[in-house]
């Protein structure tokens, strides 16, 4: 009897493995790793494709929205916790003139004033996402963020067709869909693990979730830091809308490709 409660559960499995099968450890390893770099490129996407919708629009809209996304978004994406985001909602308020006084030309900062009061929304659907990310991931639970994600930019290109080329509702409309697609994705994730989806692992809300933040503020807050000094250096150029746009571009095609390793590592670990 004590050999069979000392006896490992995945006796049968270890043995298969320590036989040198290096094809069942890759199906296993590409069963979490594929479903965890679908999911984040189909959200960051979500990023490509509203600054894509707002190039449609014009310069001005899309180095407008560019700033938003890579300047202020960017910088406080990393700072989920809820005194945080509550503490940097002032760069979301006063966006405009922060960006005049550190040079940016007159109607890319006021246009740009504009879109980070309505990312106001967007910046707190940050705070839910990322975690609840990280907790179906710990669970195994890759598919499940991979169909949602899937589902979610479906929903976010029509959306956004919709409004900039059906409705022809403008820029305002063009960042409230960024905002839609991002909440939508946080309540389907929250409503699968509050109603059964994880029952072995949720049992509510628990104060060990506000853990560590300090460290994880730090670290988020240098890689902000160096988005800031590119943007602003290419606000201060010459045609400057250009210079966004331009920049805009090359670090979201960027962006897009670090997501592919940047899921590898998260899943394999």
């Amino acid at each position: 009897m004590a050999d069979i409660e000392m006896a490992p559960l995945l006796r049968d499995q270890n043995a298969v493995e320590e036989g040198g099968d290096i094809w069942i450890e890759t199906k296993k390893l590409w069963s979490i790793v594929g479903p965890a770099i679908f999911t984040r490129v189909a959200i960051y996407l979500f990023f490509l494709i509203t600054q894509s919708f707002a190039g449609h629009l014009g310069e001005l809209e899309l180095a407008a929205i560019s700033i938003v996304i890579n300047f202020i978004i960017g910088f406080t994406y990393g700072l989920l916790a809820i005194l945080f985001s509550i503490l940097l909602l002032l760069m979301f308020f006063f966006a405009a003139p922060i960006l005049k006084f550190l040079g940016q030309p007159e109607d890319i900062a006021q246009l740009s004033g504009t879109a980070a009061v309505l990312a106001i929304p967007l910046h707190f659907a940050f705070v839910f996402v990322c975690p609840i990310n990280r907790f179906l991931q710990c669970q195994l639970k890759n598919e499940v963020l991979a169909i949602t994600a899937g589902a979610t930019l479906v929903v976010h290109i029509f959306v956004s067709w919709l409004f900039v080329y059906g409705l022809k509702l403008g820029f305002i409309w063009t960042m409230i869909t960024f905002t839609l697609s991002w909440w939508l994705n946080a309540i389907i994730l929250f409503v699968y693990i509050v109603w059964g989806g994880c029952p072995l692992a949720w049992t509510g809300f628990s104060m060990e979730a506000f853990m560590g933040l300090w460290e994880y503020a730090k670290l988020s807050a240098s890689s902000g830091i160096m988005l800031w000094i590119l943007i602003l250096m290419t606000g201060n150029l010459e045609d400057a809308k250009t210079a966004v746009d331009s920049l805009s571009i090359c670090m979201s095609i960027n962006g897009l490709e670090m997501m592919i390793p940047l899921a590898f590592f998260a899943g394999a670990g």
